[in-house]
């Protein structure tokens, strides 16, 4: 079962949080990132990419670098910017974005529960991008970027959030750049506390939707001070990691498509006649197209899009294999098109969903030859994934609006 606990968040000043709320350290890369903090100084990006406190060409990765992190990260709490609540709590964080809510609770989820296989992945990580973020929460002594977790549908927990939400008001209100609303409540009151952390010890699972690196550098962090500490007990503040958790409900995948610069050495007449041995195909014209249903794939080239829907004989009930990215890949992308690892590739590229159908037409009239607009994957497809012991294809999930980073920071010690 589930253990979920509350915990006491430095967070921003109230009327610093718009400042310093940022989107996660992994959407920009470190030009973008010193953009970013250039135009607002306390965007807490400056910690999170804290090379952007030196010299461009400065190594990254350097000692320093990490080091340069943890300073302004405690100097900030040291200077007010960042307050402490005095007893731990639950946060209950709500997004609005293009007219959709999505609500969640803020707390620490157990690295033994990642290890027990009671918190599910669905996706491999990568070494090289765990590393940094090992690096970053050892140094700064703190988990500053929340992990994006998925529960099932529970009636108590909705209770209890929605009570919150309408007997208090929201302690941070404002828009984010990227045009989300964020509203978060603090949930102090022991009874909730103990309702909210009760009802999640009756749920065997549960999912992480979004941030596998950071979850899995959690983690390898704990197990590192595991070894370090003289008295280890596994209830430590380094046992747990910072995260929002969603019921199934509240959650919504996007659609993750595909473009791919060249057909492999067919012409564009050869390459239909293989589409047509795996989809039914049907020409929709000049105007975009979006996939209606599961097997429903939209296909753009030479101007035109076409409605795809698998064949009966390419489909199965496979929790992996029947995804339609998977039908895809398996199909049309690998056998035809020569695009064995979708990962590593350069003659495919991945666009979230967004970013509309009108950036796969672009990119189609700039650098790519075709692009493929797939129907989302359901939550419940990762749920069966995930349940089932095994992992999606590369970039079968894409998020909106993404967790902030900077609003909520769980220290391994108090200030």
């Amino acid at each position: 079962m589930a253990t979920i606990r509350p915990f006491k968040a430095f967070r921003p000043e109230v009327s610093l949080a718009a400042r310093c709320a940022a989107l996660p350290y992994d959407v920009y890369n470190s030009t973008e990132a010193r953009k970013e903090v250039d135009k607002e100084p306390l965007s807490f990006l400056a910690i999170d990419r804290p090379e952007t406190q030196f010299e461009e060409g400065h190594n990254m990765y350097a000692d320093d670098v990490y080091q340069k992190a943890h300073d302004l990260l405690w100097q900030r709490i040291d200077d007010g910017t960042y307050v402490q609540d005095s007893v731990p709590c639950f946060y209950v964080y709500e997004q609005t974005m293009n007219g959709r809510t999505q609500t969640g609770l803020v707390g620490c989820a157990s690295v033994d529960d990642y290890i027990n296989n009671v918190i599910k992945k669905h996706e491999n990580t990568l070494e090289k991008k765990e590393q940094d973020r090992i690096r970053h929460v050892d140094s700064c002594n703190a988990q500053t970027g929340p992990i994006f977790l998925g529960y099932r549908n529970n009636k108590e927990i909705d209770k209890t959030v929605e009570k919150i939400k309408y007997t208090q008001r929201p302690v941070y209100e404002f828009t984010s750049g990227d045009g989300t609303l964020n509203r978060v409540w603090v949930c102090a009151d022991e009874d909730d506390v103990k309702k909210i952390s009760d009802t999640f010890e009756t749920i065997d699972s549960i999912y992480i939707a979004d941030g596998h690196h950071r979850c899995a550098s959690a983690v390898k962090v704990a197990l590192k001070r595991r070894g370090e500490d003289p008295s280890p007990t596994g209830d430590k503040e380094y046992d747990f990691f910072l995260s929002v958790l969603f019921p199934e409900n509240e959650l919504m995948i996007m659609d993750y498509n595909r473009v791919v610069k060249d057909l492999n050495g067919l012409t564009d007449q050869e390459f239909m006649d293989k589409i047509m041995e795996k989809y039914d195909v049907e020409e929709a014209g000049s105007d975009a197209v979006k996939p209606s249903g599961k097997y429903h794939v939209s296909m753009y080239m030479n101007d035109s899009w076409y409605k795809l829907v698998a064949k009966e004989s390419v489909r199965t009930d496979d929790a992996v294999e029947g995804l339609d990215v998977s039908i895809l890949q398996n199909e049309i992308l690998g056998p035809v098109l020569g695009i064995k690892d979708p990962k590593n590739d350069s003659r495919i590229d991945f666009v979230g969903g967004i970013r509309g159908l009108k950036e796969l037409e672009r990119r189609c009239h700039e650098d790519m030859k075709v692009a493929f607009a797939m129907y989302p994957t359901a939550i419940s497809e990762l749920f069966a994934v995930a349940d089932a012991g095994r992992l999606m294809p590369p970039k079968s999930t894409w998020f909106e609006p993404k967790l902030l980073s900077g609003l909520f920071i769980h220290a391994f010690e108090d200030n």
